[in-house]
């Protein structure tokens, strides 16, 4: 019987470290169990995306008739505060706390603003739409409140994020970064499908009561679920650390030295473009389904489960590929390409009435930004001196967030204004009248990819040139910096996006 067990045992751990890509991430010192508990704040942003992205605009715009502009421009408020998610990263590297954190005390303020934006946001929402007993209200405070509610819960997510990616990656060993970005957007992802089906059951039978229950009860469990995370994860160096010093570099100094790197400019734009082109049609994505395939709430819910679908088997995909010495930008590269054909279903759709397209499309889509998306953060982790985790991971959150968030606004701006076109004149073709705006941003995205492609292969053929014929040389380390080589001999730098 021990014999059997011991035998069991051994084939699970090898079926395990062979099928599952980011088991191999723990480590003797950091178990398993510690880095899926400390998921659990990816969890909370993972929720707090379904709500803001996929199930509030939904219900703000088919169910509370609120103006597909208004409900474009509350979701993308956050990324006001997305530019300083740089900063955050940079003031957790350095921060002093009198307890000896760094990380814990940057989560716990992400996480209050996270409660605060969620516990004001349904009757925000509400006076917002002139609902009920809210019609009496003045229709500024309704724009205000909901404002203040989603840039709340934006910049608290944000913030959460950051942090806790940057003690993820204090954690883990430098070799095993692509596994942990993996694992932490797993989790993410996992919690996007769960929530998306879970929120997509509570809201079928729609009522303002309802939507209060549902948005309080998800502030609720992300204050949960965050602190269990950070329990006892980050070390105390000291009971106090000390003040600062003359030798301290200021944000300004650190970031002008982040970008030194070869190609960063060009890396960034790639990033933006990329990011654009995989999150301008997020917000429509829904109405879309819903306005123009006739589809209702839970079934239009459950798309955002199915790129949440498409998204993980992309990061376990990503993790698998990123072997050693492998160039991430070439798997960004085949992200891009894979969101043209995702794209071109999403539109054929509409004309074809073939719902079939549209699932697919949808699938292909969280599959392309997620290999884009774990391409990038990959190499800013690797990039980035140990102690400077939280400069480079929040300035990939940085231009990746501002990024999202600008073309999930401009996307609902060209959408309406399309409709008013429409409506202004006759000649446009019936076929067009209802899905004509939808499609002009799906296009537009399309667009945005092939000059994220464009962009992408100079920067690649240069590396592979200077970097020699052997295009799966094992990484090194080069002082405080981990550069992936592609090559023997040259480093490859990358900017963070």
């Amino acid at each position: 019987m021990v014999a059997l067990k011991k035998r069991i045992t051994k084939f699970y751990v090898s079926l395990g470290h062979q099928y599952m890509p980011f088991a191999n991430v723990a480590t003797t010192d950091l178990s398993l169990s510690r880095l899926l508990r400390l998921s659990l704040f990816q969890v909370s942003v993972g929720m707090t995306l379904v709500l803001l992205v996929g199930t509030l605009n939904r219900v703000m715009i088919v169910e509370l008739g609120v103006p597909a502009t208004v409900v474009g421009v509350m979701v993308a408020l956050p990324l006001l505060f997305a530019p300083f998610r740089a900063l955050v990263g940079f003031k957790s590297d350095t921060h002093r706390c009198e307890l000896g954190w760094r990380r814990v005390p940057f989560i716990y303020r992400g996480t209050l603003l996270q409660f605060g934006g969620f516990a004001i946001m349904p009757f925000a929402i509400l006076v917002l739409a002139g609902q009920g007993e809210a019609q009496s209200a003045p229709a500024w405070l309704g724009y205000v409140s909901a404002a203040a509610a989603f840039l709340l819960a934006g910049a608290g997510a944000h913030i959460v994020q950051t942090a806790g990616l940057a003690l993820a990656t204090d954690l883990a060993e430098p070799e095993a970064h692509p596994q942990l970005v993996g694992l932490m957007y797993s989790m993410m992802l996992l919690s996007m499908i769960a929530s998306a089906l879970i929120f997509g059951y509570a809201l079928s039978d729609f009522s303002p009561a309802r939507l209060i229950q549902v948005i309080q009860s998800a502030a609720v469990i992300c204050l949960v679920l965050n602190a269990i995370a950070v329990w006892k994860q980050e070390a105390r160096s000291h009971l106090h650390r000390p003040s600062a010093t003359a030798a301290d570099p200021s944000f300004q100094e650190a970031w002008a030295h982040f970008c030194q790197a070869p190609h960063t400019v060009r890396r960034l734009t790639i990033i933006c473009l990329g990011t654009m082109a995989f999150s301008m049609s997020e917000v429509l994505l829904e109405p879309y389904g819903g306005e123009i395939l006739n589809w209702s709430v839970a079934n239009t819910t459950k798309l955002t489960a199915l790129l949440a679908l498409g998204g993980l088997l992309g990061l376990s995909f990503a993790s698998h590929a990123l072997r050693p010495g492998y160039d991430p930008l070439r798997l960004a590269l085949f992200g891009a390409l894979i969101g043209v054909p995702a794209l071109a279903l999403v539109i054929l759709a509409a004309p074809l009435q073939f719902d079939g397209a549209f699932l697919i499309g949808n699938f292909m889509l969280g599959f392309g930004a997620a290999l884009f998306g774990h391409a990038t953060l990959t190499a800013t982790m690797n990039e980035a001196p140990k102690e400077k985790h939280g400069l480079a991971v929040g300035a990939w959150g940085a231009v990746q967030a501002t990024a999202a968030g600008l073309a999930m606004a401009l996307g609902s701006m060209i959408r309406d204004l399309f409709n008013v076109i429409r409506d202004a004149n006759e000649t446009v073709s019936t076929a067009l009248q209802g899905a004509g705006g939808y499609m002009t941003v799906y296009s537009i995205e399309i667009i945005l990819l092939l000059a994220t492609v464009a962009l992408t292969l100079p920067v690649i053929r240069r590396m592979a040139g200077a970097s020699g014929p052997d295009p799966i040389a094992p990484n090194r380390l080069t002082g405080s910096h981990r550069s992936f080589r592609s090559g023997t001999k040259a480093s490859v730098n990358h900017g963070a996006p």
